[in-house]
This record gives structure tokens, C-alpha cells and sequence, in this order.
């Protein structure tokens, strides 16, 4: 019965890591040889397992039972129980030492259960360097449908009829822009996937071309006989090395199998991938900047129209799409346009894969389809809050996205309802937030990004973001005055109707947003020099409660600065104009009696 496992898949992201350094590759090796199960089982590295609030994880194939490796110590005990029940299938399920629980399958499991999987299919049952393992799972079985029973005119039919929108942000139908690049008869013609994730906590992008690069090269290869181009280049940022490599990897062995290069599958069809590593700018997530950058110049981005389905890479027609949406391509040629748009809204038509992260329990890549609403994502996918928090607030779209609040939890997940209350859909970053966050540094913080990854091209978005990001960081200091909210506003709209690309268009929206549904904490900044959430330190004053206070003076002994003095059986006194509002004694204070 032990034939019955034939792979361990494991995860090798930074954030499993970083969460707990345990070699699992070398763990799974010493315990796999020990055991005996060496030459019968594989190992496959995986860049993501999707539930990274468990990491780091392994995964049981087939049958994709999943177990979290909390330690090394009985790893060998623990995996040896598991083997010994698929040797005795009437025995229970092994229970993991410390919680008791059995160790599930993933359809058992509500962070899993409740997801609807089509880019995110193949995550952990691959081996992302395989070309045989993703031929095995229907690998371009989509690219053969495509050159061997379809026109490219039947191809784009069939990305019409799914209703794909794009999914890198702007929501642009995917069907219309193929169209557009195919009736430009200027050659030769490009296919641009666009990788360069810079999103603050998203990545979708990057765990899909980490662990299933073929459906990504699939989807590229298809849009090149739809729209008559000949060359594709990958743009992915260097600080992806996993990604570069499995892409490489992955370009090498369609190569060999002849699903890339000349007369591809014997269609006389003929179509080459390229990898260009960018410099890490996020302005470069912006269409024609990374077409610019692909040229070797410095990513700006340049004035429309031409649309680069006209006039793109090198004055050529250019399609370009980012990773998520090549990736459902070749399930939508596979399967047909009327199956995916059965999935998801009428206008908002199949899954979207979110990055889940911030104060939620269960953080990790989440796909479900469109027009699932907010509670469903955060408090059944996700688990709800950490701890004893109380959710305040869910952050969605990016540095350039909206902050809403409680009120919103109802809200179906589409391009055009999350437009209507202030907020925009992005690559599909969700940031979910509890009552320890102040939103207006929250406002901050997305406001001094922005700022910081400006081209400096136009004056509104140059300069403008400083003039808000000076306001801000006055009403945070505690010299805010009620007329600044006001300007805010009217900054916030001039940089929206007057920047020259999308990045300066949106980047006012983390404050109009919290200016909308948090503006009670703008004013309790301004009237009455306080930040509800605790946060702000120039606004914080330290005071001892007499009536928690034990008098121990442990306090006192982890101030950095001395700026607490106390005497035996005597209360610790605070001198303010030495604190410097590290909240040092409030962690260390066991009584809570430091308010």
C-alpha cells in the first residue's frame, strides 16, 4: 500500500522560511532514507503550497493530504504512523502529535474547500520543472485544440465568449484586445507577459509562474496564433530568482518537446519566448513603461493613444497581458468560452486569485470566483481575525487601492462594484486590517510608496503625492489644522483627472477612501491631538493606572532611554520629556496598567 504515495511535494518559499528554518528538502531526505521509502518515493519543490499560515508544509501525492511541519524532532515517528496507516487501510488517519487532529485532505479543509481552482489547479500536484507531469495533467492539450481545430479568429471567438477581463488591474476585456492586435497587419508582431508584481504583500503572480510555468507559456504560445505574433518576452523582476529559473527551465524543455521554436506541433505556426529580468520599479507594471524598459530605456510611461496593440514594443502591435491571465487560457480553450463564463458574474465572469495576508488567520493565496463577497474570503477562507482583534478594515488593489471597512463585508468581489465604493480590484492584493491600525497611517504608508516608486514624469503625480504625503505626515505629527482635510481632497482629485498614467491616477485613493469611511480618526488627529488606534506616537502620552499597577517595576527595567524612575513599594514614575514612545513597558507590563 505504500505505492500508494509516490511524491512528497514540499514548500520552498521565502515566507515558509521565514516562518519557521527548518531544511524540509534534507528533513524529508534523512527521514525518507531512514525509513527505507528512499528509492520509491520523489520529492517535488514547490514555490507554494497556498496555505502559508501553516508553512512550512508537505504535501501527500496523490491525494493531496497535507501535514505542517512544526518541528524536527519525531519527524521520523510521525511520517513513519502515516505509512503505516496506508498499509492498513481500516486503521484511523494519523493524528498530528501536538493538535490531535487528523491529518486532512484538502477538499476537507474550509481554507481549500470553499476555492474554486483553475489557475491555481496545479499548485503542489506538479513537479514545475516537469514539462511530462504538466503533459500528464492536460498540459497543452489547450495548444493542441488551438492550431489543430481552431482559426486564430475561432481562438479569439472563444476568449470572447469566456468574458476574461484582464487581471492585472485595469479589467480590460482580453478578447477585445487580441482583436485589436490582430487586425494591425504590421509585423513582426509581440506577446509581453507582464510578471513585474510590485503590489505590498501580493503574490499571486509569482507563486503561479514558480510552480506552473507551462500554463503560463500555454497561454502565450495560444495568444501568438490568435494574433499573428511570432515573439514573446516574459518580464519578470530580478528579485524573483525561483521564478527565472523555473521559467527558464520551463522555455528550455517546451523547446526540446517542440512547443516553442518553429512549426510548432507541425501546424507551421512558429512562436519563441524570451525572459527580460527588470529592475524592480513598480512603474513598470504599467503597459507601456515595461515596453520601454523591455527596449533597454528607462521605464516611463508614454502618452496614449497609439494603444500598444497598434504601436507597441519597437512601434509593433503588441499584446500584452499579465501572468493570471495567461494562465487561464489554455482552460478556457480546453474547455470552452461558455464554461468559464458559467463561472463567476455576468460581468465579472470566471475565479480570480487573491493574495490573502495582513491580521487574518489564514494567510495565503486564495482563488475563488468572481463576485464571492468580502466575509466569505476573510472570515470562512481566511478564518477572521488573529488573536482577540476585532476586524476594522480590508485594504484590496494594491498601494493604489481603497480601504474599506465593516460596512462592505457584504460586497460580491467584481471590477465594477468594488470601483463603486472607492476601491479598484488590482492584481488581487487583499490586505485585511484589525482596530490596531490607524488608517491615516495607513494613508501614509501607501501615500509614501507611491512617492517613493514615481517615474517623476508628470508634475501632478511628482509632485502632488509630496504636497499629500507632507499633509499627512503633519496630521500625524500632531500639527494637523481642520482646513488640511479639505486640501487633501482637492490634491487627491487634481492628481486623479491630471496624471499621465494609471499608477498617478489611483494613488490618491488610499486616502480618499480613508477620508470616506475613517474620517472621525483624521479629526480626532487634528481637534483633539489624539490617534485613537495608539499608533502615532507624537501623539502618544504614557500614564500609570493605580489601580493595576503592581508596583514591581519591570517597566522600569526594559525603558531604553530611562525615562522611568521607581522606588521599592513605590509607583514608577513616567518623565515625558524623556519618553520616546516605544511602548516598551506597556509589552513588558503583565497587569496592563500602563494606559
Amino acid at each position: 500500500m505504500i505505492s500508494s504515495v509516490s511524491r512528497i511535494a514540499y514548500c520552498a518559499s521565502t515566507t515558509c522560511k521565514f516562518r519557521k528554518p527548518i531544511d524540509v528538502r534534507g528533513l524529508l531526505t534523512r527521514t525518507l532514507e531512514e525509513l527505507g521509502y528512499a528509492e520509491r518515493i520523489g520529492l517535488v519543490e514547490t514555490e507554494c503550497l497556498i496555505s502559508c499560515h501553516q508553512g512550512p508544509s508537505i504535501m501527500f501525492l496523490p491525494g493531496g493530504k497535507v501535514f505542517q511541519v512544526r518541528t524536527e524532532e519525531n519527524f521520523t515517528e510521525t511520517l513513519q504512523g502515516f505509512f503505516a496507516a496506508l498499509q492498513h487501510p481500516t486503521s484511523p488517519l494519523l493524528s498530528e502529535p501536538r493538535t490531535k487532529k487528523e491529518i486532512p485532505g484538502i477538499e476537507s479543509v474550509d481554507f481549500f474547500a470553499k476555492q474554486r481552482l483553475i489557475v491555481l489547479r496545479n499548485r503542489g500536484h506538479i513537479d514545475g520543472e516537469s514539462i511530462e507531469e504538466y503533459i500528464a495533467h492536460d498540459g497543452y492539450l489547450g495548444l493542441y485544440k488551438a492550431l489543430t481545430s481552431l482559426t486564430p479568429e475561432e481562438v479569439i471567438g472563444e476568449v470572447k465568449t469566456s468574458g476574461l477581463r484582464g487581471r492585472g488591474g485595469a479589467g480590460f476585456p482580453t478578447g477585445r484586445k487580441w482583436e485589436e492586435a490582430r487586425r494591425y497587419r504590421a509585423y513582426p508582431k509581440y506577446v509581453i507577459c507582464n510578471g513585474d508584481e510590485g503590489d505590498p504583500g501580493a503574490f499571486m503572480d509569482r507563486s503561479v509562474m514558480e510552480s506552473d510555468p507551462h500554463a503560463v507559456l500555454e497561454g502565450m504560445i495560444i495568444c501568438g496564433y490568435a494574433t499573428g505574433a511570432t515573439q514573446g518576452y516574459i518580464y519578470v523582476r530580478a528579485e524573483y530568482p525561483l521564478a527565472l529559473r523555473m521559467l527558464r527551465t520551463a522555455i528550455a524543455r517546451a523547446r526540446e518537446k517542440g512547443f516553442l521554436g518553429r512549426n510548432i506541433l507541425g501546424s507551421g505556426f512558429d512562436f519563441d519566448v524570451h525572459i527580460y529580468p527588470g529592475a524592480g520599479a513598480f512603474v513598470c507594471g504599467e503597459s507601456s513603461a515595461l515596453m520601454v524598459s523591455v527596449e533597454g530605456k528607462r521605464g516611463m510611461p508614454r502618452t496614449k493613444p497609439p494603444r500598444s496593440t497598434e504601436a507597441g514594443l519597437w512601434g509593433r502591435p503588441t499584446c500584452l497581458n499579465n501572468v493570471e491571465t495567461f494562465a487561464n487560457i489554455p482552460q478556457i480553450i480546453l474547455h470552452g468560452g461558455n464554461w468559464f463564463r458559467a463561472i463567476g458574474t455576468e460581468d465579472s465572469t470566471g475565479t480570480k486569485v487573491f493574495s490573502l495576508t495582513g491580521a487574518v488567520k489564514n494567510v495565503g493565496l486564495v482563488e475563488t470566483p468572481m463576485g464571492t463577497d468580502l466575509r466569505t474570503i476573510i472570515f470562512e477562507i481566511g478564518g477572521g481575525i488573529r488573536g482577540n482583534a476585532r476586524f476594522k478594515a480590508v485594504q484590496l488593489g494594491g498601494p493604489a487601492g481603497g480601504c474599506l471597512t465593516e460596512d462592505h463585508l457584504h460586497l460580491p468581489v467584481t471590477f465594477d462594484s468594488l470601483q463603486e465604493v472607492g476601491a479598484i480590484m488590482g492584481s488581487g492584493g487583499i490586505v485585511v486590517m484589525d482596530d490596531s491600525n490607524c488608517m491615516v497611517d495607513v494613508a501614509r504608508f501607501f501615500t509614501q510608496f507611491c512617492v517613493d516608486e514615481s517615474c517623476g514624469k508628470c508634475v501632478p503625480c511628482r509632485v502632488g503625492l509630496r504636497v499629500m504625503l507632507g499633509l499627512l505626515e503633519k496630521i500625524i505629527l500632531g500639527r494637523g489644522e481642520p482646513e488640511d482635510l479639505g486640501e487633501l481632497e482637492r490634491q487627491a482629485r487634481h492628481i486623479q483627472t491630471t496624471s499621465h498614467c494609471g499608477l498617478g491616477q489611483a494613488a490618491p485613493n488610499p486616502v480618499l477612501s480613508t477620508l470616506r469611511y475613517f474620517r472621525d480618526e483624521y479629526e480626532a488627529h487634528i481637534h483633539e491631538k489624539r490617534c485613537p488606534a495608539r499608533v502615532c506616537v507624537d501623539l502618544l502620552r504614557f500614564e500609570i493606572d493605580p489601580d493595576k499597577c503592581r508596583k514591581c517595576g519591570l517597566c522600569v527595567k526594559v525603558c531604553p532611554v530611562g525615562a522611568m524612575t521607581w522606588q521599592k513599594g513605590e509607583y514608577p514614575v513616567i518623565h515625558r520629556d524623556l519618553c520616546i514612545r516605544c511602548k516598551s513597558c506597556i509589552r513588558a507590563c503583565k497587569f496592563k496598567a500602563i494606559n
